[in-house]
């Protein structure tokens, strides 16, 4: 599929026809059915004219969830500076977890057979979620840097008037971003980075030992069974805020050929779990629309906002 395509209209046509190529191939799923376990339930929605608002509860295997609220991050299984009976007592229905990092350290098998994350963190009567390391391999990438909208990722570390979300902590709390991109962990400048992300996945560094990881599809799936949240989230490919037009499509395509693999693991072990899909493209309308109609055919349980 190697192919030189210089004007801009060609190449993009081009990529459109591989996208869709790919995801032909690569999408043959069963039409959605209810879980038993797994339903939102509406309670009022809005009488006002042109409003969709709407209250609900969300049911899942480890209680239920108030809709619309607030999802606390937890992001090694545990909130900073509160306990969980703290944490429960102001109103924390559901809570996120982080599977990259839990992936580095303790370790899906090691928090598998200690009964699960619910239980190997003493919340087996409240609901949790689990992300797919998705934005962890795209903050690695960038060392913790130029996360949000309007940065200009163009400018060099550290230089006055650049955007950042972790690059000014102090050391060591920088520290695991400098060594997941790194090419080497021993002392003096910092290397290249060496977060390298492909058609198979992510591979970066161990924050924790320096050996070399890889996230796949697959495997993000397969460690969220191994923790055994609620919900769970298919690898997504998150380009920064300024991406020109040609990346940001290339990355909405990856995007959903990723989810696609990651759907059709979660389908082969579904257990007590249910599956978001995640919508991507940017601030791109256009691209967000192919988003929404791409992953509404698929028999995701909801979705999410990328």
């Amino acid at each position: 599929e190697r192919v030189c395509v210089c004007h801009p209209r060609l190449r993009r046509l081009f990529m459109r026809l591989r996208h869709a190529r790919r995801l032909h191939l690569a999408t043959a799923f069963p039409e959605w059915r209810p879980l038993d376990f797994f339903h939102h339930e509406i309670l009022h929605a809005s009488r006002k004219e042109g409003s969709r608002a709407r209250v609900g509860r969300l049911h899942t295997p480890h209680g239920t969830v108030e809709t619309p609220g607030f999802v606390v991050v937890g992001t090694n299984g545990a909130v900073k500076f509160v306990d969980h009976h703290a944490a429960d007592a102001a109103g924390m229905e559901l809570m996120f977890s982080n599977t990259l990092h839990l992936e580095v350290h303790p370790g899906p098998a090691a928090v598998e057979a200690a009964g699960g994350l619910h239980k190997f963190i003493g919340r087996e009567s409240r609901p949790l979620i689990t992300d797919s390391g998705g934005f962890q391999i795209f903050s690695f990438a960038h060392r913790g840097q130029r996360a949000m909208p309007g940065a200009e990722e163009a400018k060099e570390d550290g230089e006055d008037g650049g955007a950042s979300l972790k690059s000014s902590r102090p050391f060591p709390a920088r520290h695991k971003y400098e060594v997941a991109a790194a090419s080497s962990s021993r002392d003096g400048p910092p290397p290249p980075p060496r977060v390298r992300v492909s058609e198979d996945g992510a591979s970066f560094r161990s924050y924790r030992d320096g050996r070399m990881l890889h996230l796949s599809p697959e495997s993000t799936v397969r460690s969220q069974k191994a923790l055994g949240a609620d919900i769970i989230i298919p690898l997504d490919d998150l380009p920064g805020a300024a991406t020109a037009a040609a990346p940001l499509e290339e990355s909405v395509a990856r995007t959903h050929r990723w989810e696609a693999r990651s759907l059709r693991e979660h389908l082969g072990d579904v257990r007590q779990q249910a599956m978001y899909g995640v919508i991507h493209g940017g601030t791109d309308e256009r691209l967000r629309s192919l988003s929404v109609a791409t992953l509404a055919r698929w028999p995701f349980d909801g979705f999410c906002v990328g």
